[in-house]
């Protein structure tokens, strides 16, 4: 078994390895974090682990009524996240690789970071000014059928398109040519159609790509069959988003 501590990420989204995650950073835990990785050396990988929240939001305790304006915010890394943080995030996450972290002249901060490897989260340390975790790297077995699979969910994948672009009345955007390589199919579907976090989240941990690349064959026919037969569709984007208790 392969373990890492790094910096801890919590977001309301799940990150899959191959793929572009921009942050605007404005909390303190997360400022001191990213203080922390511009300690590190450029030609140095500044990383840190994302796991997706549970419920897709903080789990804060709320209350009817209105706010009490004279109480005092709860501070500290594992501010939002309860008595046993484990417990309000999945367990299985995503290494990001920070290309790009830019200090504003306010103190927060413009990254941009790359999705790497799979990690299962083993612990979580609240001690610091922001939360650390054990990591057990997590292999990416391709699994029985991979290939013929991959372009079996290319076909898929691109009948999706034509049909939320007919759907949408747009027009399909050519764009690159789409990636063979069965991990990355299987990674890039998985970030590309409209799911919510508990579905991503079964994507992201799937024991191997094969097992992830039959969940999306499925997926794509379900999605691409509710989509012919709706007369338009809903506004997603309203859906997507994560939410705040503010």
């Amino acid at each position: 078994m392969t373990t890492v501590r790094l910096p801890l990420f919590p977001l309301n989204s799940v990150l899959f390895p191959g793929l572009v995650l921009p942050l605007n950073v404005f909390e303190e835990r997360y400022r001191a974090m990213m203080r922390d990785l511009l300690k590190i050396a450029e030609d140095e990988p500044r990383r840190f682990a994302v796991v997706a929240i549970r419920d897709g939001h903080e789990v804060s305790p709320t209350a009817p009524g209105m706010p009490d304006q004279t109480a005092v915010p709860e501070r500290g890394p594992a501010a939002g996240f309860g008595d046993d943080p484990v417990k309000a995030f999945h367990t299985v996450g995503c290494i990001a690789d920070a290309a790009t972290v830019r200090e504003r002249a306010d103190g927060s901060f413009e990254v941009l970071a790359t999705g790497t490897t799979r990690v299962r989260l083993l612990s979580v340390d609240a001690s610091g000014p922001y939360l650390t975790a054990e990591l057990e790297e997590l292999p990416e077995e391709p699994g029985e059928e991979a290939g013929a699979l991959a372009e079996g969910v290319l076909r898929a994948f691109r009948q999706y398109q034509k049909r939320l672009a007919g759907a949408r009345e747009r027009s399909l955007s050519t764009g690159a040519d789409l990636p063979d390589e069965p991990a990355v199919v299987s990674y890039l579907v998985a970030a590309a159609v409209m799911l919510d976090v508990p579905a991503r989240q079964s994507l992201l941990q799937a024991p191997d790509t094969a097992s992830r690349l039959r969940k999306e064959l499925k997926l794509l026919r379900t999605e691409t069959a509710i989509i012919r037969n709706l007369p338009s569709l809903p506004a997603s984007e309203l859906t997507r988003g994560p939410t705040s208790l503010n």
